[in-house]
């Protein structure tokens, strides 16, 4: 029996991982990764699915248009990545990859400014527990200067060589962020979004997988606090329900 529930315990582990490299959907990336750009800046975004970006395209909306892909009027498309060799404050808006199927990723805000100053932030959600620096960065001067920080409107310090790190963030720390260079001018707004990362994972499980696969993964994803007899004692326990559940439904199917 020992060696049987160990088989099992393979078995739902390499299946939990490899369902899970199958499902995750597109995801937009962005290089230069920040969500603020000057005007006359480049940028690439891609599209990328396990490894493989066949199939999906780069769109937006902009105050030029809605529902738009990369070539058609702005950017240019190379493969399922989309390049903008001279952005313009008319770029500002939503953008995300799009299947031929009709599946969505998640979509990203891109803003283009014709000032001089930009707020160097992270364009993806961040996960809670993190460390996110944000910079506040001169279009024509050393990236060094003093800084003002801002979050919602008010103020949270100034740093002296414009780089300020927020440490080991939360759910309190989302919001809109800019910055200001005394002479230089502010930056636009960008919103900064912190996801509670197991909380995510659970809720993506729950459309996906059974409650035991979840619970299955739960204990494996307990290890890592303790290795001991406690995790032996779930896993097998998890093993045997699962093993009688099948037993079960076997004996439905004689009868």
């Amino acid at each position: 029996m020992k060696g049987a529930q160990q088989s099992l315990l393979l078995c739902l582990t390499v299946l939990l991982c490899c369902r899970i490299n199958q499902v995750l959907p597109a995801a937009l990336t962005v290089s230069p990764s920040r969500s603020q750009f000057f005007e006359g800046n480049s940028v690439s975004l891609s599209c990328e699915e396990n490894n493989s970006a066949d199939g999906w395209t780069v769109w937006r909306n902009t105050t030029r248009g809605t529902r738009t892909q990369c070539g058609d009027r702005w950017g240019r498309p190379d493969g399922s990545t989309c390049n903008n060799s001279h952005l313009l404050p008319s770029d500002s808006g939503v953008y995300w990859c799009s299947s031929r199927e009709g599946a969505a990723s998640s979509s990203i805000q891109l803003t283009v400014t014709g000032g001089s100053v930009i707020l160097r932030s992270p364009v993806l959600p961040v996960m809670e527990g993190d460390d996110v620096t944000l910079s506040c960065l001169t279009k024509t001067t050393p990236s060094n200067l003093p800084a003002a920080f801002y979050k919602d409107g008010s103020l949270i310090r100034t740093e002296p060589k414009g780089h300020m790190t927020l440490h080991h963030v939360t759910s309190s720390d989302e919001g809109l962020y800019r910055c200001n260079i005394r002479g230089h001018g502010e930056s636009p707004s960008s919103w900064i979004s912190v996801e509670d990362g197991m909380e995510t994972f659970s809720q993506f499980l729950r459309t996906e997988f059974r409650e035991e696969d979840i619970k299955f993964w739960s204990v494996c994803e307990y290890r890592t606090t303790d290795p001991g007899t406690e995790l032996l004692s779930k896993a097998r326990s998890i093993s045997t329900a699962l093993m009688e559940a099948e037993a079960s439904k076997q004996s439905v199917l004689m009868f």
